[in-house]
């Protein structure tokens, strides 16, 4: 009786420590998600300017914007504790050189006539000072919208679905309807930043900066003052 009593015991650690969830390697906890957001970066880049590109006189409609590949969002994100700190500047630097990779995969991918009609897919809609306050805003407000989809929909506990990649998809395709004609409808400085340095285009290049991370900071800041749930607000617990 002794015996079989051990056994079972034995036979129980054994189950727990197989079932136990192994702790994450040094490669699955930093470069992994750095090397994810690289890839992703790269053919997030690469996809959108193809399209613009290819299509030059649809180039108002066609601009792409994010996913988690933007500096915005992961600014946001960090805001609200979706990622540590240590991983903000590594995640910041795979997504830029994605940004730059994929345009350059664009550029040697398009033909050299459609690339220099579409300015290799740079941002050209802004061509005076007149349309830089309605486009800043414009990009600040659609950046806003699309990021707090992303905080609630991926990082709020209380709110958290399954199907954000959808609904994040949802709102892209409303922003770009709605200020594609307006700025462009960047919403991610990655994909701004990679065409501008293979093109050298760089007129109000500083919108696609400013207005993207100006939104990402405001959607941060009403999800942790307002929107979150109890361990995500700050304020009113």
């Amino acid at each position: 009786m002794v015996d079989a009593k051990l056994e079972l015991q034995d036979m129980e650690k054994s189950l727990m420590k197989q079932s136990a969830v192994r702790e994450l390697n040094l490669y699955e906890r930093i470069f992994q998600p750095c090397v994810a957001e690289l890839v992703g970066t790269t053919f997030f880049v690469f996809i959108g300017c193809v399209s613009v590109i290819e299509d030059v006189e649809a180039v108002g409609r066609l601009q792409p914007a994010g996913s988690h590949f933007n500096p915005a969002f992961t600014f946001a994100v960090f805001l609200c504790g979706g990622i540590r700190v240590k991983m903000v500047v590594p995640y910041l630097v795979s997504q830029i050189t994605g940004g730059l990779l994929g345009a350059a995969m664009a550029k040697g991918m398009t033909s050299t006539d459609n690339y220099a009609r579409a300015q290799g897919a740079a941002f050209t809609v802004l061509q005076s000072e007149n349309q830089i306050m309605k486009a800043l805003f414009g990009e600040i407000a659609m950046t806003c919208l699309i990021t707090i989809v992303v905080l609630l929909g991926a990082v709020n506990g209380k709110s958290k679905s399954p199907l954000v990649p959808f609904l994040v998809g949802c709102t892209l395709i409303i922003n770009v309807l709605a200020g594609g004609d307006v700025s462009g409808t960047c919403l991610n400085p990655a994909r701004a930043l990679g065409p501008a340095v293979m093109t050298n285009y760089w007129t109000l290049h500083w919108v696609y900066w400013v207005g993207p991370i100006a939104g990402a900071l405001i959607a941060a800041a009403l999800v942790r003052l307002l929107l979150g749930d109890n361990n995500m607000r700050v304020l009113m617990k």
